[in-house]
């Protein structure tokens, strides 16, 4: 049997399980990168390294990942479908899991018109539900997706993303039955500020069972401004900002203490729905008040599996 990675040995044995992201610097020198994740080692089970984050040319998440597992980090490596075919993708999920890689998220990427190589062609020959299904017969089979045998199977734990905010808003948990039905282990969930609205979602979630079927990780940012919160609200796809939550920061005296405590309120409400089994902290450049969040919500230290 293949060994689990850490984040499946914490999903597994029920604990709330705590991951996040660490960007991948834009250009060849890994120094400041290496330097952040020495701070905030420990305060997350797994750390997410975007692929080429919003288009944006970086160091590749696997580079990243063979530099962080040198510190001992777990990673979390996402491959996007924007930027390779099938065989590039089947031949990077390979080498991934040659050098010790357990944990992909499966994604099909941001367009790449919304980067800084806008004449790029798009490649998009697999989309994240097709990549789930044949990362998971690469795993479970043997096999690629031409249908012929590999010498030997990649050791991985499979992982996808969902937006329960996007339209049309009734698909969305018959969208994420499908990653699940493809391969998917565990979700990790575009970032809440509407918690009612999650919670709505949840609901359906669990009609359909699907929080048996897969561990899923609601996603929080913690943010510094009201000004963060509105371009969040009227600039980026599928995000519902409260206007009450803008007003609360707006108010506040301490702009970035407040924004610390909604997170960490976000974070409190999160641990008391049924069915969710983790939180995913994308602090965008803030890195470093992650250990914060975790230990004031009492996720962090954690006792051994």
């Amino acid at each position: 049997m293949s060994e689990q990675s850490n984040l499946e040995k914490i999903l597994s044995s029920g604990k709330f399980a705590v991951t996040a992201e660490i960007g991948p610097p834009r250009g060849a020198d890994p120094t400041e990168m290496i330097e952040l994740a020495r701070k905030i080692k420990g305060s997350a089970d797994a750390f997410n390294l975007t692929d080429n984050q919003t288009a944006i040319v970086r160091l590749s998440s696997i580079g990243s990942a063979v530099l962080l597992m040198k510190e001992g980090i777990e990673p979390v490596i996402q491959m996007t479908c924007r930027d390779r075919n099938r065989i590039a993708l089947q031949s990077d999920l390979l080498g991934a899991s040659a050098i010790g890689v357990k944990n992909v998220l499966c994604l099909t990427g941001d367009h790449h018109t919304f980067g800084n190589e806008k004449s790029a062609k798009g490649v998009f020959d697999l989309d994240s539900i097709s990549l789930l299904n044949t990362f998971k017969n690469m795993r479970d089979t043997k096999k690629q997706l031409s249908g012929e045998e590999l010498d030997s199977a990649p050791n991985i734990y499979l992982g996808a993303a969902e937006n329960p905010f996007a339209t049309p808003y009734e698909y969305r948990a018959i969208r994420m039955a499908k990653k699940v039905k493809a391969g998917a282990q565990f979700i990790q969930t575009q970032a809440i500020f509407d918690l009612d609205w999650f919670e709505r979602w949840m609901a359906e979630v669990r009609k359909m069972d699907l929080h048996e079927k897969v561990h899923i990780l609601g996603g929080v940012i913690p943010v510094k401004s009201a000004g963060a919160l509105r371009y969040m609200k009227n600039k980026v796809p599928g995000m519902i900002v409260p206007d009450a939550l803008i007003g609360r920061m707006n108010r506040a005296e301490d702009k970035k203490e407040e924004g610390i405590q909604i997170c960490i309120e976000m974070i409190e409400r999160l641990k008391q729905i049924e069915g969710v089994h983790g939180v995913h902290i994308m602090a965008v450049m803030w890195e470093q008040i992650v250990p914060r969040l975790v230990t004031d919500s009492k996720l962090m230290p954690r006792t051994s599996v």
